[in-house]
């Protein structure tokens, strides 16, 4: 009897210990004693700011909790905000002038990391009607102006004086200059279709330390 029994025995108690080991905690004293708790995401809060509360480096929490787009951020969501080697604590809630928003609303054209003549686009691509506004993401200085940039064409870039730049182009006209502030949602240039755009599209691209980011984790949806 006990032969027959013990396969039984030990299924039971393995099924038991994998329920436990993928139980997620739901105290957040718990969660705070293993280094790690789950933000539960509200309307309009974005990786980027989520990242900002909880001093988080916003790729550890892609690569954490398997985000492949942003559109995968939901109000209501619990996501996984790891803490290696640190206590975690509840985050105190930042105010939101420097959130992004978005530079112009369109249909979106190209994601980041999309193939576009032979290389990954590092940006997004926005379908805009030619001589649309294109505002600034976020306050500003005006660092980089050109209107024949390669493959760029018009373009404009803005350093936000956190390492983030966020970089303007294919536009039709260039509304700034060189060593201009400018707030958020001012109107820096007009769209259009220079450059490699094959239509009349904005290129918009968010980069940190020179390096380009997915702009889809900094925008609200």
């Amino acid at each position: 009897m006990i032969k027959f029994l013990l396969p039984l025995f030990l299924t039971l108690m393995l099924a038991g210990c994998a329920t436990t080991a993928v139980k997620p905690p739901v105290d957040l004293a718990e969660q705070c004693q293993y280094g790690t708790l789950y933000h539960e995401v509200r309307g309009g809060e974005t990786l980027w700011r989520i990242s900002k509360m909880y001093n988080v480096d916003m790729d550890t929490i892609v690569r954490m909790n398997s985000i492949s787009d942003y559109h995968n951020l939901r109000t209501g969501q619990r996501i996984l905000i790891p803490k290696a080697g640190k206590k975690a604590e509840t985050p105190r809630y930042a105010p939101s002038k420097d959130n992004f928003i978005w530079p112009a609303r369109g249909a979106l054209l190209s994601r980041f990391g999309d193939k576009f003549d032979r290389s990954k686009n590092k940006g997004i691509d926005i379908g805009l009607r030619e001589g649309s506004d294109v505002s600034a993401s976020r306050a500003g200085k005006v660092v980089f102006c050109d209107d024949k940039f390669k493959g760029f064409g018009k373009t404009v870039i803005l350093d936000h004086g956190d390492r983030y730049q966020t970089v303007y182009a294919y536009n039709n006209s260039i509304l700034v200059k060189v060593g201009d502030r400018v707030a958020q949602s001012t109107v820096i240039a007009r769209s259009g279709k220079t450059g490699r755009a094959k239509e009349p599209s904005l290129h918009f691209e968010v980069r940190k330390d020179g390096d380009p980011q997915n702009p889809l984790y900094f925008l609200p949806r």
